[in-house]
């Protein structure tokens, strides 16, 4: 059992959990400031709560999209020897994991409040049905967006209750952010997705335009940070963060060309990364100590 649970986390690349955590944190953040203080172990309890959820959420969703895609991982070099394709889990114990993964996660919004629970399944359907959409759209990517743009906004709702302007645009940012690098990330299955019939923005553009495509996301997206910006009226370190980011997709981009993918993965995994962790670190320290 302990060497089935660690496979499966290495399957899914737990860590990665990163990418999407601090904005959901972000999102509880901010909406905290806008209510009445509470006690320490009510906000405790809440940002506890929100990270279990986040938690079972990508679990449930990335061990599902390892279920989905095992013929065609297995099809492809690059991915042949995931756990799954390569024998060395059984799809039961990663169907058993992503069952109780899910749970967590409807335990959690059940925690937090009625309008968390109430759309909690919407969320989880979203999350699980994203796997299946690059066999029949390019918009596969956006929708891979929308997943993780449910984070903030979700758990804006479970300190709140409501939704208003600034966790959507925070929302929106975080959509095109992801989308724009899934875009990246795609481009080296370009010949795969073209001989198995897979849809995706490169295979569908071509390499070349599928990067300047990945290029307006971003661009749009830093747009929309700064309209976010605006709105939740943040210092200047709050501002500090966001040109921070401005800076990081611009290296992004810079280290990736059409003709050398060489460097995909520094621009994949430590940049974004970076992302979130900058962007909730700078806003939040903005909240606390500027108030």
């Amino acid at each position: 059992m302990p060497s089935r649970i660690r496979i499966t986390l290495e399957m899914i690349k737990f860590e990665h959990t990163l990418f999407a955590l601090p904005f959901a944190l972000l999102g509880a953040t901010l909406a905290a400031r806008e209510i009445a203080p509470q006690l320490p172990g009510f906000w405790i309890s809440k940002f506890a709560w929100i990270t279990i959820a986040m938690v079972g959420a990508r679990s449930a969703a990335m061990t599902f999209n390892r279920i989905a895609d095992r013929q065609i991982d297995a099809a492809n070099p690059r991915t042949a020897n995931r756990a799954l394709p390569a024998g060395l889990l059984d799809i039961r114990f990663a169907g058993v994991f992503t069952i109780v993964s899910a749970a967590v996660f409807l335990l959690a919004a059940w925690q937090l409040n009625r309008l968390t629970l109430i759309l909690s399944p919407f969320a989880l359907a979203s999350v699980l049905l994203y796997s299946y959409t690059k066999r029949f759209t390019l918009l596969s990517h956006l929708i891979l967006g929308w997943c993780l743009a449910i984070a903030p906004s979700g758990a804006w709702i479970a300190i709140q209750g409501k939704l208003t302007l600034t966790p959507i645009l925070l929302s929106i940012a975080v959509m095109l952010w992801t989308a724009g690098f899934d875009v990246l990330y795609a481009c080296q299955d370009f010949d795969f997705d073209r001989r198995s019939e897979l849809h995706s923005i490169p295979q569908a553009f071509g390499i070349s335009r599928a990067l300047w495509i990945a290029r307006g996301m971003h661009a749009s997206m830093f747009v929309v940070l700064i309209l976010f910006f605006r709105d939740a009226h943040l210092g200047w370190l709050g501002l500090v963060g966001v040109i921070a980011t401005g800076g990081l997709l611009v290296y992004q981009h810079s280290i990736v060309r059409a003709d050398d993918l060489s460097r995909l993965n520094a621009a994949f995994f430590t940049t974004n990364a970076f992302v979130s962790v900058i962007l909730f670190v700078t806003i939040a320290s903005d909240v606390l100590l500027l108030g």
